[in-house]
């Protein structure tokens, strides 16, 4: 019995034996690693601190950029965006706090290089948003105006629109609109007359363009649009 009980204890002493003599040389292994993971990452902190100030020096070293290069900057990221006028370059310089001398000079610049043309702004303004947008002359000008461009430098660009060519897109717009609009004709009618009106097309234009497109639309509509006397309604 008692050569059982050693024998037991002798196999479990074994055991306990060999999962130290396991556990020992992994512990060291994993401990070794462990260290050698943890010098890494010292090293590793201490070489980025480095390069972090050796970075903040190498800005430390840096001459202080002039108002001139500060106030180019500023032009060169607005006009990556889209072109700008002349106006609103300044405007953009002038928040930033740059000098009016500084503005003027770095503009004028600009101006004899190309890179600022407010009569090829206004005329690619005009273009586009009268195509894309469907605007009228009056909200053309309106914009352009917002925009700093001189009043002549606009009217020069507006002349690309004339009265056929904004008679012809008011129709065109009108048409597209009642496509989606449903209702009455009396209430279809202001509807497409207030919509042309708000992007700049006067009263007659506007009526013309309604009554026109009501007449081709269906008979009741075709009917309410005989009784409307587009000459007296734009002189209301």
């Amino acid at each position: 019995m008692r050569g059982g009980l050693e024998s037991g204890r002798e196999r479990g002493g074994w055991e306990r034996d060999g999962r130290r003599e396991r556990g020992g040389p992994e512990s060291g292994v994993g401990g070794e690693r462990g260290g050698r993971g943890r010098r890494g990452d010292r090293e590793r902190g201490a070489g980025g601190g480095g390069e972090r100030r050796q970075g903040r020096k190498a800005r430390e070293d840096e001459p202080p950029r002039s108002e001139a290069e500060a106030a180019r900057e500023i032009c060169i990221r607005q006009l990556a965006v889209r072109p700008r006028t002349r106006a609103e370059l300044a405007k953009a310089l002038a928040k930033q706090e740059i000098s009016g001398e500084v503005i003027a000079e770095v503009l004028d610049r600009y101006d004899e290089v190309g890179m600022i043309d407010d009569a090829a702004f206004a005329r690619a303004w005009v273009s586009s948003r009268h195509q894309g947008r469907g605007l009228a002359r009056r909200a053309l000008a309106n914009e352009l105006r917002q925009r700093g461009v001189d009043a002549e430098v606009a009217g020069a660009a507006l002349e690309s629109v004339d009265d056929e060519a904004e008679a012809a897109t008011a129709r065109a717009l009108v048409d597209r609109k009642l496509r989606t609009i449903r209702g009455e004709p009396a209430a279809v009618f202001r509807k497409l007359v207030g919509m042309l009106a708000r992007k700049g097309y006067s009263a007659g234009v506007a009526i013309r363009a309604a009554k026109d497109a009501l007449a081709a639309r269906d008979a009741e509509a075709a009917e309410f649009a005989e009784q409307i006397d587009a000459d007296a309604m734009a002189d209301e």
